[in-house]
């Protein structure tokens, strides 16, 4: 596949501290992409398209069956409009053509496969071939230095390591960066805070919950989190809400932002909030073409309203995605801190980890949101579903803080039932136990134990 080559990382720049809220990235920190007009950017996104759809059509079978079942061919998209002509991908797909049959360059060209955990079927396979790693090197970069980080800050990876992207997309995006990697990967809490204690890192890379589990474990230790060397934190890899924002940053004395990505269109990197503004994850653009789509309908949105975040790539070899479903929930807007690209709203919840309770849909992130502005309990929590005679009952159990005495215990159950009533439109039973009862999170975190029919 021949397409322009990629934009490289900024030019070198001394070390320095994130910025504060609402000051800018200084200039020479941003990439030939990054000083793109929105004009520029779409010229550049049709020309990259065009080149994808073809590369796709002529290099995979599943490919080309699904374009000629839709009466389309690569040179029927002449506008970025003409995008919605073409057909979907899914996971099933990537699962039916298991291992590589959706590679759309030869196994010799492949220098690295990543996989998801296969728990709820197949794993999904993807591979990468030099430029594609380069690509995902400079894109993580880019996220870095949008994050505050700058070369020379040292960035602690607590993403797992392995077939999974997190660690390994992490770790070199952070070279390319300029930056000095520490992999610690996930687990062995304790030592991970010893070696932020005695590395004295300025980012940490991690899940949201996991850094939840690090907080507790400096103050096990008796630890002030504000006292540590961290200024940073890039969160990724599952939901997380505003108000578990503000629960880190208050805990940790951090700016704690937004980065979004999935194994199947090139893992974390694809958008990236940037420090100055918090305002919503910037989509690399020039890499990764976002639509957001009704998931029952299958319409393309405007622009401003909610639906199901779909991706294209743009530039990858190995294997290009055209229209993936991410199962995702998000809106698109006008871009503020990097004007060309636009910004995704932070994932309110997936399609899939959507529960109907008694004809009311709910998310994992909507309780959330009522726990972690509850006083006296601890932000871990987890969802139970179960059967009452006919009926689908939901129990959320939730930890105590190690000073809430019973009655501040009693107030809070009560607190949380009336909040999701009162929010979300549904009766549960809250349940709060003691300190440290729930499972803690090594990576991403299954906040739903649904035992229904168990």
């Amino acid at each position: 596949m021949s397409s322009e080559p990629t934009t490289g990382a900024a030019p070198a720049s001394p070390a320095s501290p994130a910025p504060r809220p609402g000051e800018p990235l200084p200039h020479d920190l941003l990439d030939d992409a990054e000083r793109l007009s929105r004009a520029q950017l779409r010229e550049l996104q049709l020309d990259r398209l065009r080149a994808t759809l073809r590369h796709a059509y002529d290099n995979v079978e599943l490919y080309r069956k699904k374009f000629d079942a839709a009466g389309v061919t690569p040179d029927d998209c002449r506008s970025l409009a003409d995008l919605s002509r073409f057909p979907f991908t899914t996971k099933a797909d990537l699962r039916d053509t298991y291992p590589f049959g959706m590679f759309a360059v030869p196994m010799g060209e492949v220098r690295r496969v990543h996989a998801s955990s296969g728990t709820t079927g197949r794993a999904t396979v993807v591979g990468y071939t030099d430029n594609d790693l380069s690509m995902w090197a400079d894109v993580v970069a880019r996220s870095i230095r949008a994050a505050g980080g700058r070369r020379g800050h040292k960035v602690h990876i607590s993403y797992g390591y392995g077939l999974f992207t997190g660690g390994l997309g992490a770790h070199y995006g952070a070279e390319r960066a300029g930056c000095t990697v520490i992999p610690a990967s996930g687990g062995m809490t304790a030592r991970q805070v010893q070696i932020i204690q005695d590395f004295r890192p300025e980012i940490i890379m991690v899940t949201p919950s996991y850094m939840l589990t690090l907080l507790d474990e400096f103050e096990r230790q008796g630890i002030d989190p504000r006292s540590s060397s961290l200024e940073v934190g890039i969160f990724g890899a599952e939901p997380w809400t505003e108000e578990m924002r503000r629960e880190i940053e208050e805990r940790m004395d951090i700016h704690a932002v937004d980065i979004y990505g999935l194994s199947e269109v090139i893992g974390p990197g694809v958008a990236q909030e940037c420090v100055e503004t918090k305002d919503g994850l910037h989509v690399w653009e020039d890499h990764f073409y976002p639509e957001v789509v009704d998931p029952l309908t299958d319409t393309v949105l405007p622009e401003g309203e909610e639906g199901e975040i779909v991706f294209t790539s743009l530039t990858k070899e190995a294997l290009p995605v055209i229209r993936y479903r991410t199962r995702d929930l998000s809106r698109l807007l006008p871009g503020t801190a990097r004007p060309a690209f636009r910004r995704m709203r932070k994932v309110t919840g997936r399609c899939d980890d959507m529960i109907i309770l008694r004809g009311v849909n709910v998310f994992p992130t909507q309780i959330e949101e009522v726990v972690l502005r509850t006083p006296g309990v601890a932000p871990h929590f987890q969802i139970r579903l179960t059967e009452r005679g006919r009926m689908d009952h939901m129990t959320v159990r939730v930890e105590a803080r190690p000073d809430a005495d019973p009655e501040r215990r009693e107030a809070a159950a009560r607190a949380i039932a009336q909040g999701v009533k009162d929010g979300v439109g549904v009766t549960v039973e809250v349940e709060i136990v003691d300190p440290e009862t729930l499972e803690r999170s090594l990576g991403k975190f299954r906040r739903v134990r649904d035992l229904r029919g168990a």
